[in-house]
């Protein structure tokens, strides 16, 4: 392939992957406002908000991951020419939010066996289950809302979930003041207003997606044209696709969740610590991650057209692309990693703690940026098993045990909170390797078939 070419799909990426981080940051913003409100509001009630996230999250993101197939099968049959098609994928889907947004309502409605089971403050309870319930609201919401929005992403247009997502963003936060203060007559609800406004904020998102994808260039899809019943031939083959992408942002998220829990044991300034060398790391991650599903969109796109050389292309400028931000990102954080902390915490043992973490960090996001983009590149050839397997070896089978022996010191002396970021690092460089290795073939097997 050309220079040229190579410039092409590069600038092609960046138009699809910037409005996706600034609406992955958005999204994430929700959870940093609910966080810092609570917090003003009281501790107990901080405290029950992030407990209670840390059940919503991982089933959120889990269910998001299994409607994401919608995205490179929207993909792959734009660039095959076969739009027709694409409306009855939309009408299958939609049945499968339902079923994912039951199965979200059940676990989180359910939730208080667990905290039962991991000893949780009776105080911090009393505000997460309510938290839980009103959110559960928004679940149905939520769900339609992804598929609608992987509608339009499959389709190239991503701007659209960067304005929704930066519109919710600033309606929650009005939103979360008046719940948790009481105005307008309401009842004061603290924390547990973070989630009564999470739920509006949810379907306010889904009023605006519907409205983006019932406009005149959506015509062609017609997916609200008729009613369609479930069908399990269709639905199976989105869940072929999309149950492993769940399972492997599931085995991700909630290995930091059960990380931050066991943490817990050493003390709250390592949680501490811990929660924000995660956030810093997680705002550099948000690039890497558009990155790889713009390149999930173009591969999906080259694929449906046959043209796997060009698919490939894609591949290999997106994981180009992914190291120059990467390399970035770690002078970004060595640079300048007292001040960000600083900006976090006031507490000198957090703040040294902290500030020796982002040493770790710095490796940890080569890592990261590297299989998240390797992963979302993969996602547009429709490999998605594979990667979740590398994933639940990664996480679960290395990196979490690792963590916790060199951090309780079960094998040489007690490590603390280092231990579990070094086991954190190792699983993230055996999935980073794996996934890279597996791009590389899959990408270049597809040309070999054909």
């Amino acid at each position: 392939m050309s220079k040229s070419t190579k410039k092409s799909e590069a600038r092609q990426l960046m138009r699809l992957a910037l409005p996706l981080m600034a609406a992955q940051l958005a999204q994430m913003g929700m959870a940093v406002v609910d966080t810092v409100m609570a917090g003003r509001f009281s501790s107990v009630d901080l405290a029950g908000v992030a407990l209670g996230g840390a059940i919503l999250w991982p089933c959120m993101f889990a269910m998001m991951g299994v409607l994401q197939a919608v995205t490179p099968t929207v993909a792959q049959l734009n660039g095959a020419n076969k739009q027709s098609e694409i409306g009855e994928v939309i009408r299958q889907a939609l049945w499968l939010a339902l079923a994912a947004s039951v199965i979200i309502i059940l676990i989180i409605r359910n939730a208080e066996p667990f905290y039962v089971l991991m000893n949780v403050a009776p105080e911090a309870v009393a505000v997460s289950l309510p938290y839980l319930q009103y959110s559960a609201w928004g679940m149905p919401a939520l769900m339609a809302y992804f598929v609608l929005r992987f509608l339009a992403e499959g389709l190239g247009f991503t701007k659209p979930a960067m304005f929704i997502a930066v519109f919710a963003l600033l309606a929650k936060i009005p939103l979360n003041y008046i719940f948790m203060n009481g105005l307008f007559g309401m009842p004061a609800l603290g924390g547990v207003g973070c989630g009564l406004a999470t739920a509006i904020v949810m379907w306010i998102e889904l009023f605006l997606i519907i409205y983006v994808v019932t406009r005149r260039k959506f015509n062609h899809i017609a997916w609200q044209s008729k009613f369609s019943l479930p069908s399990w031939v269709r639905i199976r083959k989105l869940l072929i696709i999309g149950t492993p992408i769940g399972a492997t942002m599931f085995f991700e998220v909630s290995m930091f969740t059960f990380v931050t829990i066991l943490l817990g044991q050493i003390g709250a300034q390592a949680v501490a610590a811990h929660s924000i060398a995660q956030s810093i790391s997680g705002l550099t991650y948000m690039l890497p991650l558009s990155l790889g599903i713009a390149a999930s969109i173009r591969i999906g796109t080259h694929v449906g057209a046959n043209q796997l050389a060009l698919a490939r292309t894609t591949a290999l400028v997106a994981m180009y692309s992914t190291f120059c931000v990467a390399l970035v990102g770690i002078v970004f954080v060595l640079s300048i990693r007292h001040y960000i902390v600083g900006l976090y915490t006031t507490d000198p043992i957090v703040f040294e703690m902290t500030v020796t973490l982002m040493l770790f960090v710095a490796v940890y996001l080569l890592f990261d940026n590297s299989q998240a983009t390797a992963i979302g590149a993969l996602r547009g050839y429709k490999d998605t098993t594979v990667p979740m397997v590398f994933s639940l070896v990664g996480y679960w089978g290395l990196g979490l045990p690792l963590g916790a022996c060199l951090g309780f010191g079960w094998i040489l002396e007690p490590m603390g909170i280092y231990g579990f970021w070094l086991g954190l690092i190792a699983a993230l460089f055996v999935v980073s390797f794996c996934a890279i290795g597996r791009l590389y073939w899959v990408s270049k097997n597809f040309m070999i078939r054909a």
